[in-house]
């Protein structure tokens, strides 16, 4: 039994496909998700004894499908991408071009019932008939929404690599040392909500420990475990906002200083990795208190706990170590066009690749940090049931969308409202990130049908998950596009 049982049928098919091809053309998306699907995806080919090349897009569009048929490949494996293509992709294959092996966990394509593009494919306009709508599918489709699980909280495109995987590893070998990466993929989607990864990820996590590649545990839930000196950790942690502490360089130290504890060595800050299980106590303990004592609500307060995954193969001290910081480093090299430096490390590369990925890492932070503060100075425009900025060329279209989850709840961003960013994607066209949350899509809200069909209404297209999605619309389109989504979204949490 597989570690996603629900998907073994389709994995396995999917997996003979493959296996009967002479060489297989690997396309998969540029984030940390994507990164991580075509490791494992590459990884588990390679094992096969399946020739084939990796390719990466940005977006899976009508040229860049018509681009890939043209590679003269008889079988394409999409991952991480394709099911909300479909439309377009089944074009190619009933043209004979190519046949398509599908790992995603995005939104599947659909059409009119009565043979038209409907508005759920990629590429399509809507549909002149009757408005009813059938799901695009293929022979080798392999989505956890096929079978009722949630692609976006359950299951990952690494996790959904990583179920092929399984399914093409050689008799007698195990191929379990790849959930690690399935993990850091499910962690840069955001898939660790209240209480870490849930559903069929749990699955992975599982056959991760038992490969003895994860740890899996209960910790202090702030970013930079692993490398940041301790006032940076609680600098920066915007997980918990503490009075005093968090954006507060002197607070932080302030707050060390004053406990009965050495964290210091040899004059430099220690940091949390380096502690004791004692030493953390102490520290979590008195943190949980100051915090307390400046009035912080119990439910932030519970936010400093959290589940985190350690990858025990990796060194101790560094980005790859914990799976959060991994996800950050590889969304540093795919979001500036170095896709084949990210898959280098996801590929075991711990010499130039390694540093090389750092130094986009700092660019990265450096982007992110200057991004996150012209939003913070310019600040959005409220609508009834969404907020928005444009950013033009001051932001770039490759981490707008990270810019617009960071700013949720800063002053002057109401975090219970979804927000839409803007930035130039040419001199024609415009890329649309969209953040929600978890209690929002409770409610109903669904940005991928969102920005999907507001997108196709001004001449675009878009799509994603319900907390998540993008979209590309043509310059100069703003504006409706805005008046669209609010209206939608309005409608989608009307009670």
């Amino acid at each position: 039994m597989g570690p996603v049982p629900e998907l073994e049928d389709r994995a396995r098919r999917c997996a003979d496909r493959l296996r009967d091809a002479d060489e297989v053309l690997l396309t998969s998306h540029i984030d940390a998700d994507g990164l991580t699907s075509a490791a494992v995806a590459a990884s588990a080919l390679e094992r096969a004894g399946i020739p084939f090349e990796t390719v990466f897009s940005k977006q899976l569009d009508r040229e860049e499908v018509a681009a890939i048929a043209e590679t003269g490949y008889d079988t394409v494996l999409f991952t991480d991408f394709g099911s909300g293509q479909l439309d377009i992709i089944a074009e190619h294959e009933r043209a004979g071009d190519f046949t398509p092996v599908i790992a995603d966990h995005h939104q599947p394509a659909t059409v009119a019932a009565d043979g038209g593009t409907g508005a759920g494919g990629a590429g399509g306009s809507e549909s002149g008939g009757s408005g009813e709508t059938r799901r695009v599918d293929t022979e080798y489709h392999l989505n956890p929404l096929l079978e009722g699980l949630d692609g976006a909280s359950e299951l990952s495109g690494a996790g959904a690599a990583y179920v092929l995987a399984r399914a093409l590893e050689p008799e007698g070998t195990d191929s379990r040392d790849l959930a690690a990466l399935a993990i850091v993929g499910a962690v840069g989607d955001m898939q660790d909500g209240d209480g870490g990864l849930q559903g069929a990820n749990e699955g992975i996590v599982r056959e991760g420990v038992e490969a003895g590649v994860v740890e899996e545990a209960t910790d202090l839930a702030l970013y930079g475990r692993q490398t940041r000196p301790l006032p940076k950790l609680l600098e920066y942690a915007s997980e918990a906002r503490i009075p005093g502490i968090s954006n507060d360089e002197a607070g932080a130290v302030k707050f060390l200083s004053g406990l009965d504890l050495d964290l210091k060595e040899d004059g430099d800050w220690r940091r949390w990795v380096d502690l004791t299980t004692e030493e953390r106590r102490t520290l979590v303990s008195s943190l949980m208190q100051h915090a307390v004592s400046r009035g912080v609500p119990a439910s932030r307060i519970e936010d400093l706990i959290g589940t985190s995954y350690t990858l025990l193969a990796e060194e101790p001290g560094t980005e790859l170590r914990d799976v959060s910081e991994f996800s950050t480093l590889l969304n540093a090299t795919a979001r500036y066009e170095r896709a084949d430096v990210g898959l280098a490390v996801c590929l075991g590369d711990r010499d130039d690749a390694l540093e090389r990925a750092r130094t986009l890492l700092r660019n990265h932070r450096r982007n992110l940090s200057e991004g996150l503060q012209w939003v913070k100075t310019e600040g959005v425009t409220r609508e009834e049931h969404v907020q928005w900025f444009d950013a033009g060329t001051r932001i770039r279209e490759t981490i707008v969308g990270i810019i617009a989850g960071m700013a949720i709840g800063a002053d002057g961003v109401d975090p219970n409202v979804p927000i839409v960013a803007f930035a130039e994607k040419s001199e024609d066209e415009v890329k649309v990130s969209s953040r929600g949350n978890h209690r929002l899509t409770r409610r109903g809200l669904d940005l991928s049908v969102v920005m999907r069909e507001c997108s196709q209404a001004v001449g675009g297209d878009g799509g994603g998950h319900d907390v998540a999605a993008g979209a590309t619309i043509p310059q100069g389109t703003q504006s409706e596009f805005i008046e669209r989504v609010n209206a939608l979204i309005g409608d989608q949490l009307d009670d």
